[in-house]
């Protein structure tokens, strides 16, 4: 495993919610939030590129008038898309999005993905969205106004337009409007204290029509939910036998080998503690997972992970204590 911060000197008090994607030419693009503080109106969208040489010096990509959150990179028809959530109220944001035609040198001016939708941001909300067999997108959603849901976007025309699914949530769950459900040194925002379910989906395709996804929760452990119809319409979230803490997952199946390989921080309990970060792998379509490593095991916050994965390996990236995003590769031989 190579292992190297993806930032020299932080131009900003934090950064967090990394997004990673594989440029031709075995380069690197890595995008951020960063400000003052999670959720102040200063929180920018942050990138650097990774040359043969090393990291770039980071450079703001977004910064709109109020905080942003959430990069999500995307390749997509010749082109490479940023989402990102703008908003200083989690269950009010606007998912906006740039476009590159160039490898990420230049990028188009940012617009609102779904105008006049009042869901809480449509298309990604933090892992990147996943090219089906007949050519759909289908990206993760999630609302945080109380009870917690996650949804599916789908387009069928290269992300012009999305049609979003019906809520997906837990059976029988109850939140009390205004119930506090945790108490947490964590840096994140106040308002994410307030609400219970599940949300951040992260999404892959076994065979054509069958698409499934992971979601963060509430409630100890990893939630699952599955789709025979490319993404149109999904089951009731049901526990898996991973924990959660509460905090992002993100996972990739693989080109070579067509396993999946998921990281998170395994920790079961609603906002636990956010070490260690570690790798799982799954060769049976995520009904049973191995641990492959660590990557952090010290005291601190080691989260919110990235993963991608080509014909050779992975690529990991993750917050690193709120002061760095950690790059990570792993070759195919390595797993």
């Amino acid at each position: 495993m190579r292992k190297e911060f993806v930032i020299e000197k932080l131009p900003t008090d934090f950064c967090h919610a990394s997004t990673v994607l594989r440029l031709p030419g075995d380069k690197l693009l890595c995008c951020w939030f960063g400000g003052r503080k999670e959720g102040t109106d200063d929180v920018a969208i942050w990138y650097s590129r990774r040359e043969k040489t090393g990291w770039s010096k980071p450079r703001k990509l977004a910064d709109g008038a109020a905080a942003n959150w959430n990069p999500v990179l995307f390749a997509c028809a010749d082109k490479i898309v940023l989402f990102f959530k703008e908003g200083q109220i989690i269950s009010a944001w606007k998912t906006l999005f740039r476009e590159s035609e160039d490898a990420g040198l230049n990028w188009s001016a940012p617009v609102e993905l779904v105008t006049a939708d009042d869901s809480g941001g449509r298309g990604p909300v933090r892992t990147k969205p996943v090219l089906l067999a007949n050519g759909r997108i289908v990206a993760g959603g999630s609302t945080e106004r109380g009870l917690w849901t996650a949804f599916a976007d789908c387009s069928d025309d290269n992300g012009r337009t999305w049609q979003q699914s019906l809520p997906i949530g837990i059976a029988g769950l109850r939140y009390r409007d205004g119930e506090k459900t945790a108490e947490s040194a964590i840096a994140v925002s106040q308002q994410s204290f307030y609400g219970r379910g599940v949300i951040q989906p992260a999404i892959w395709e076994s065979e054509p029509g069958k698409v499934h996804m992971l979601l963060r929760s509430s409630e100890g452990y990893i939630y699952r939910s599955d789709s025979a119809d490319g993404g149109k319409t999904w089951q009731v979230a049901y526990k898996t036998t991973m924990p959660n803490n509460n905090s992002g997952i993100d996972l990739v199946k693989a080109p070579f080998d067509q396993c999946l390989y998921l990281v998170c921080n395994p920790v079961g309990s609603n906002w636990g503690m956010r070490s260690p970060l570690s790798l799982f792998k799954s060769c049976d379509n995520g009904g049973s997972w191995q641990k492959i490593l660590d990557l952090e095991t010290s005291k601190g916050e080691f989260s919110y992970p990235a993963i991608i994965a080509d014909a050779d390996g992975l690529d990991i990236t993750y917050t690193w204590q709120r002061q760095n995003i950690v790059c990570c590769r792993l070759d195919k031989e390595d797993l």
